[in-house]
């Protein structure tokens, strides 16, 4: 009979192989976040993350071998992020209501999310490759890592800041704006959209059905101003 080490690297090798632990690492992910009640703290992304990250080391498995496998995935990112025009076509008439105040709060929000992150890095003395790869992180993955990848930074790099943004954002998003006192689910929807992208735009689809809406508008309006924004850290830095 084969060891056990043999047929790992059989599996291993075979494309399906980590798609299926990516889905299985997220259902299991997802349980957990069921199980607590829907407590924003446990992010079912950040488990599934976890958890492929401690198999990864256990195993000694390269991650371009384990790309391999789950790009599927990292397709499937932008065919969701186009279906989001489903729900913004059912409340275009809120949106449209909405468009003044919507474009200045995303100019507002994508300069920051780009110069903060660009000026703390800077700060902090980190390399300009590195400073570059920062510059898209509230962007979602697709967009952000295209971005980094034509202003000269790490697609890689950048790909795992945005999923720390994203997050983060889903997981202090709820309390903060409660604690601030925001109650129109529109300006908490775009808030979540512009800073945390499709991870928290997903947080904010549990929540409430308009906030979900905003937040995908501001996905993507975030998306084409931040391709705008983004090189012009390669002129400041």
């Amino acid at each position: 009979m084969a060891a056990p080490a043999d047929i790992w690297v059989y599996l291993s090798q075979t494309p399906l192989f980590w798609l299926t632990i990516t889905l299985i690492a997220y259902g299991a992910g997802h349980w957990c976040f069921e199980r607590s009640g829907a407590n924003p703290i446990v992010n079912p992304v950040a488990i599934a993350a976890g958890l492929l990250i401690a198999l990864l080391l256990a195993t000694d498995t390269a991650y371009e071998t384990y790309f391999e496998g789950a790009q599927f995935v990292h397709f499937m990112l932008g065919p969701a992020t186009v279906a989001l025009a489903i729900p913004l076509y059912r409340h275009l008439p809120r949106v449209k209501a909405a468009m003044i105040p919507m474009l200045a709060a995303l100019i507002v929000g994508a300069a920051a999310a780009v110069g903060t992150a660009v000026a703390v890095a800077a700060a902090m003395g980190v390399s300009r490759e590195t400073l570059l790869s920062l510059a898209p992180k509230s962007v979602t993955t697709p967009i952000a890592m295209g971005i980094s990848e034509s202003i000269g930074g790490l697609p890689s790099l950048t790909a795992s800041m945005v999923i720390a943004t994203g997050v983060i954002g889903a997981i202090f998003v709820t309390p903060l704006l409660n604690g601030l006192r925001v109650s129109d689910w529109r300006a908490r929807g775009f808030a979540v959209g512009v800073a945390a992208h499709g991870i928290g735009t997903a947080r904010a689809f549990q929540v409430n059905q308009i906030a979900g809406v905003f937040a995908a508008i501001a996905m993507g309006m975030n998306g084409v101003v931040t391709a705008l924004l983004a090189p012009l850290a390669t002129l400041l830095f």
